[in-house]
């Protein structure tokens, strides 16, 4: 593979967040107000930005022994679930000890390839319904179902039986995306990839090489850029990461072919080029990436946003990469960690200021296991 890193350029946007009153804004509420002082207009916020240099400390291997994971989700009671890609089960990690607890299986999971059982999120109204999302491969497609989880009922027999919200999502041995998320607008989206076929990335009647915005129920998401229609953007060749900063704005992480891995600033409707364009090409109608990597320094899955930087998972690249942001674009060139350490890295999420999960993997085939893999990793970030 070939390729060169660069640091990467998006035009700045102005970050304004206005603060205080207006003349369209509400009338103040809360003491001053009811006291019936006059409130002052407040200072525009200013953004923290992060460290140009930052750091990373391995605090412990939360748990390993884990066998091809691919999606990890934390539960608001505490622990963690996470996914088995090759046989579909799901297990909860007590964060305390590290304990596993089998929890169940998904039904319909048909693992080949690249396919099986990918990512997890969480309903945004867990609390009240306790639904757990997840993307997986079937004989057929990749779909999108949901289960109620019930810690109560016997080890194993956790998951309820899966409800699909959306299916038809073009399936292959390779590039199936499977990255779920939650936004911020509590909207589900998912990172679908082309499958191998890479005119399907550009086809705007297909679900492949997208990413997808919906409602919980599976329903095209209000604000879309086709009203009918799940599309959020096209012009991706495999989408395994998505995550969204201090700011609410999306960021996802993308797959390229021989020359440059992606990570793209997400708008709607914005065409990410593949397979016309791999990488920063300045070409007309397409958006270039804010960072490209060479393929053998990244092939980037899982993401996640702490501390105003940008966290990336690397398979082949074998190591977690910081991206910190002024915006949308690079506050300082992207610094790379635990290189070669801990092998192929799958998936990272964020856990409180400066602390990450890191799962590795290697165990999906293309890796090399060492005694113990595949682990959790607790992590100190700056």
């Amino acid at each position: 593979m070939r390729g060169t890193t660069a640091a990467a350029a998006l035009a700045t946007a102005a970050l304004v967040l206005a603060a205080g009153c207006s003349s369209g804004s509400p009338r103040p509420h809360g003491p001053a107000a009811a006291s019936g002082h006059a409130t002052s207009p407040s200072a525009t916020p200013t953004v923290q930005l992060p460290p140009a240099k930052g750091s990373v400390h391995v605090v412990r291997t939360l748990t390993q022994d884990l066998k091809s994971p691919w999606g990890l989700v934390a539960l608001p009671e505490g622990g963690l679930l996470v996914g088995s890609r090759d046989d579909g089960s799901v297990l909860r990690v007590d964060t305390t000890d590290g304990a596993k607890t089998a929890v169940g299986s998904v039904p319909g999971v048909a693992h080949q390839g690249e396919g099986g059982l990918l990512g997890l999120a969480l309903s945004p109204t867990y609390a009240s319904d306790h639904l757990v999302y997840a993307y997986f491969t079937t004989e057929s497609d990749n779909r999108i179902a949901r289960m109620i989880y019930d810690p109560k009922r016997p080890a194993g027999e956790q998951l309820g039986a899966p409800d699909t919200i959306l299916r038809g999502i073009p399936r292959g041995a390779i590039h199936n995306g499977g990255r779920i998320a939650f936004g911020p607008d509590r909207m589900l989206y998912a990172g679908t990839g082309e499958t191998g076929e890479r005119g399907l990335a550009q086809d705007a009647t297909s679900l492949a090489g997208k990413i997808l915005r919906m409602t919980p129920d599976g329903g095209p998401a209000y604000g879309n850029p086709d009203a009918d229609s799940v599309v959020y953007s096209p012009g991706h060749r495999n989408v395994q990461g998505l995550a969204w900063d201090g700011q609410n704005r999306l960021w996802a992480s993308e797959f390229g072919q021989d020359t440059f891995d992606e990570l793209n600033f997400i708008e709607p409707g914005k065409n990410y080029g593949w397979p016309v364009v791999e990488g920063r090409g300045g070409k007309p109608g397409y958006t270039d990436p804010v960072v490209q990597w060479k393929t053998s320094e990244a092939s980037p899955s899982g993401i996640a946003v702490s501390g105003g930087s940008v966290w990336l998972a690397a398979l082949k690249g074998e190591r977690l990469w910081r991206v910190p942001l002024d915006g949308t674009r690079p506050l300082a060139a992207p610094e790379a960690f635990l290189t070669g350490r801990y092998g192929r890295l799958r998936t990272v999420l964020a856990a409180g200021t400066g602390k990450l999960w890191v799962l590795t993997d290697n165990t999906d085939s293309r890796g090399t296991p060492r005694p113990g893999d595949d682990r959790i990793l607790e992590l100190d970030v700056t």
